[in-house]
């Protein structure tokens, strides 16, 4: 071996210098302690835990519609997505439907589930 690398060393290469080291080397890093949330960050998480305590933990049956009226700026998808979001987080489906300026929010049933994309295949 020796041999070998003495002739990769005539012929002008590079030799990889091994050194043995201890093991404390190989130790995972200590951790970064976590970065501080951002302004707009910390408002996604409040906007989030707002909807979850006026919306989401109070749905308890199909008859329980909340009506969330949309301020200046926010844009209906969004909210949409947030709500299922946390709906999700809780363990809840719900049905989001939008109407006009607002968006409509009840439990998923039967009847609100959307009705897109492929047909099932009919038994015959």
């Amino acid at each position: 071996m020796l041999a070998a690398v003495i002739g990769i060393v005539s012929k002008g290469y590079r030799v990889v210098k091994i050194r043995k080291t201890d093991a404390s080397a190989m130790a995972p890093s200590p951790a970064k302690p976590p970065r501080a949330l951002s302004p707009a960050a910390q408002a996604r998480l409040a906007q989030a835990e707002l909807l979850r305590k006026s919306v989401i933990d109070r749905l308890e049956g199909p008859d329980d519609v909340f009506r969330v009226a949309l301020e200046e700026g926010e844009k209906a998808g969004t909210i949409r997505q947030r709500l299922l979001k946390v709906a999700a987080e809780a363990g809840k489906e719900i049905a989001v439907q939008m109407r006009g300026d607002h968006l409509l929010v009840g439990l998923m049933t039967p009847e609100r589930r959307p009705r897109r994309g492929r047909r099932p295949k009919t038994a015959a």
